[in-house]
């Protein structure tokens, strides 16, 4: 059985998806601090300028009634999400910011006794949801896939709980199918978009030799896109050199997103997941894509917003599990996208900051603002647990603890920084 679209043959039903001042001054984040974007980054550019964007958003996807709108409103306190029992509920993606659970944090705030304490955060998208035709106009059609085009990452949810009560799009429940589905519009929409920019390509001539070099990347990077579209692969399982990968970026493609699949359980499953046939089902389906997995209960989140936070640990015990969905969800998060947390701990202040695992100090020093990358001398760092240990910076100094960074310095998982820069 094939299906045609976008002037293409594919396999139905394939699991295509095989997967941005003249002296000296030193920073504990004063109140004068400049605080550009909320959790990590993506690093998107521009036509215009080579500035890396700060935000992160993660696009809640999955079909009609799997419990998309349901998680988000549960994650997200002031989430506005409908969450109801027929399809296109949500008709605009709601978004919310939601603070990234660590620990560590409130430990340092309280050696350093901050006046405030300010986690890292991450921004949910709650996107409507996708049906079969959709890059063909069905449903709210190309209106969805425009949203998932606008996220760094997305969360696919899969529903994997029996409810006679909530009506299934397809009439029955099969992660299988419902993966398939939107793994297939994706990647129809993704070969439209390939289909229309090689068109307009072969009409442009490159006016200079830098210019047609990268023309040629692209090209080069879109033909080989294509066919692993039509052989039922993603763009990301695409090997691509950096030069083509910066040509095809501004094209933002669908399928060139890394995905984390979340398995919706019922209540009942949350401690044993490995006992759901559908849940084994969806992780063998990530392993084979290449994506990340997390297993939650939107149905025990949006439970656990009604209870007083003393209530909620005990909550969980009762059901076999020791923490919510969130903290994996954004745990995961973190591990697809290679991502790392640094903190700055002072009276003011005690802030995480979330970067690229491999950034340089300066590098992350640009996290908070331009200024600091810019005019970087040096960083005083000491690991997170050589901090603890001395209980405070000025007694990790004592102790040579604090560590002298330069530039070629790579930020490792927990440091505690304090930049010193020049503007």
């Amino acid at each position: 059985m094939v299906r045609i679209a976008c002037g293409h043959v594919i396999p139905a039903l394939v699991r295509p998806l095989k997967s941005s001042v003249s002296r000296n001054h030193s920073l504990l984040l004063t109140e004068k601090s400049h605080f550009v974007g909320f959790f990590g980054f993506s690093r998107r550019f521009s036509s215009s300028s080579s500035k890396i964007s700060m935000s992160l958003r993660a696009g809640i996807v999955g079909l009609p009634n799997v419990g998309k709108s349901t998680l988000f409103n549960a994650v997200v306190e002031n989430g506005k999400a409908q969450a109801a029992n027929f399809p296109f509920c949500t008709i605009e993606p709601n978004v919310g910011i939601v603070a990234v659970p660590d620990l560590r944090l409130q430990v340092l705030s309280d050696l350093s006794k901050s006046q405030r304490t300010v986690p890292a955060s991450i921004e949910f998208v709650d996107i409507a949801g996708l049906v079969k035709g959709a890059s063909q106009g069905e449903g709210l059609g190309n209106k969805f896939l425009s949203h998932i085009r606008e996220v760094d990452s997305i969360l696919q949810v899969v529903r994997c709980f029996e409810d006679n009560d909530i009506v299934h799009v397809n009439g029955k429940v099969d992660p299988k199918i419902d993966i398939d589905v939107i793994n297939l519009e994706l990647a129809f929409s993704d070969l439209d978009q390939i289909e229309k920019r090689m068109e307009k390509l072969k009409k442009g001539k490159a006016r200079d030799s830098q210019s047609k070099l990268k023309e040629e990347a692209e090209k080069s990077a879109l033909e080989k896109i294509q066919q692993a579209l039509l052989d039922g692969k993603p763009a990301r399982s695409v090997t691509l050199t950096e030069f083509e990968k910066d040509s095809v970026k501004q094209l933002c493609l669908l399928t060139m997103k890394p995905v984390i699949y979340v398995a919706n359980v019922a209540e009942t499953d949350l401690a044993k997941p490995e006992n759901n046939t559908h849940v084994t089902e969806v992780k063998n389906l990530a392993s084979e894509l290449n994506s990340g997995l997390v297993t939650i209960s939107a149905q025990v989140e949006s439970e656990l917003t009604e209870l007083p936070c003393e209530e909620r640990v005990e909550y969980l015990k009762s059901l076999g599990v020791s923490e919510s969905g969130l903290g994996n969800l954004i745990r995961a998060t973190y591990s697809l996208l290679g991502l790392r947390t640094y903190f700055t701990s002072g009276e003011k202040e005690t802030k995480a900051w979330t970067i690229l695992a491999g950034m340089t100090a300066p590098q992350a020093a640009g996290v908070i603002h331009s200024d600091f990358e810019k005019g970087f001398i040096r960083a005083e760092t000491v690991a997170y647990d050589d901090f603890v240990a001395a209980g405070s910076l000025a007694a990790a100094r004592e102790k040579g603890l604090l560590r002298s960074e330069g530039k070629e310095y790579i930020v490792r998982e927990g440091d505690v920084m304090l930049f010193r820069f020049n503007v």
